[in-house]
């Protein structure tokens, strides 16, 4: 929670992936504390979805469809916002996907180049695209997703997605602190296992979704809420001095 009532109102987040999953649960979030929520996702009708649950809490939402893997989508995605709220205060990087899992002698390049495509060229397109408006203002925070994955490695399964994870935490390490004294907060979160599409849109099998959560010593999954009030927090002013830091939201699992 922020330290200053009211510390999000009128303020302006944009949220890739915020069609589904994390994104969407931390669209709801920010809405509720009277934040502007560009909503930004490749998923037409998801998008629009959460765009009207937004304004039915009573804050302006801004729906856009962008596919992140495009840079020109993604500056447009960053203009479009500007034109709506005339002004970019925070940036939560949600969109990403294993794609499918794979062997890791299965990956093939297309896996491969779609994996890094979403998660390392999404966030980076994302931040290329906002900075130089959040340096104008002296005052920026952007969040990105990692993953517990970075941790394991993700052998016989997702060597591709936690390569793609480790370059997106490594990104925003550098891009932290190469603009910590300009105003600018850069951190990310690495969920463990989250109750979201991204298990069915992987392809994960039962058996290892329960061996997933065997190996949780809460025994259960997170929910997409829980890491969403984790980025508002991240976002607010309760912790100013807090950048290029990832945390680590696993349930205490996730480290072997």
């Amino acid at each position: 929670m922020p330290k200053t009532p009211d510390y999000f109102h009128g303020k302006t987040i944009v949220i890739t992936g915020a069609g589904s999953g994390i994104g969407h649960a931390t669209a709801l979030i920010f809405a509720r504390e009277g934040a502007n929520v560009v909503c930004a996702d490749v998923n037409e009708n998801a998008v629009k979805e959460t765009a009207e649950q937004v304004n039915a809490l009573g804050s302006q939402a801004l729906a856009l469809t962008i596919d992140v893997t495009r840079r020109a989508a993604v500056n447009d995605m960053i203009e479009l916002a500007l034109n709506g709220f005339n002004r970019v205060d925070f940036l939560f990087n949600c969109a990403g996907s294993a794609v499918r899992r794979s062997k890791f002698l299965d990956i093939d390049d297309d896996l491969f180049e779609r994996t890094f495509d979403i998660n390392v060229k999404g966030t980076f397109y994302a931040m290329q695209a906002v900075l130089p408006h959040m340096l104008k203002n002296k005052f920026g925070v952007i969040v990105n997703v990692a993953s517990m994955a970075v941790k394991r490695g993700g052998p016989g399964a997702s060597v591709h997605y936690a390569a793609a994870k480790g370059a997106v935490h490594t990104m925003t390490l550098g891009v932290a602190r190469e603009f910590a004294n300009q105003g600018i907060r850069c951190l990310s979160v690495s969920p463990g296992p989250t109750r979201t599409a991204f298990q069915a849109t992987a392809a994960t099998s039962a058996e290892m979704v329960k061996q997933m959560e065997a190996d949780v010593p809460m025994k259960r999954f997170a929910e997409p809420e829980e890491m969403g009030e984790l980025v508002l927090f991240m976002c607010s002013d309760a912790c100013p001095y807090m950048t290029a830091d990832t945390v680590y939201v696993s349930g205490g699992g996730g480290f072997r």
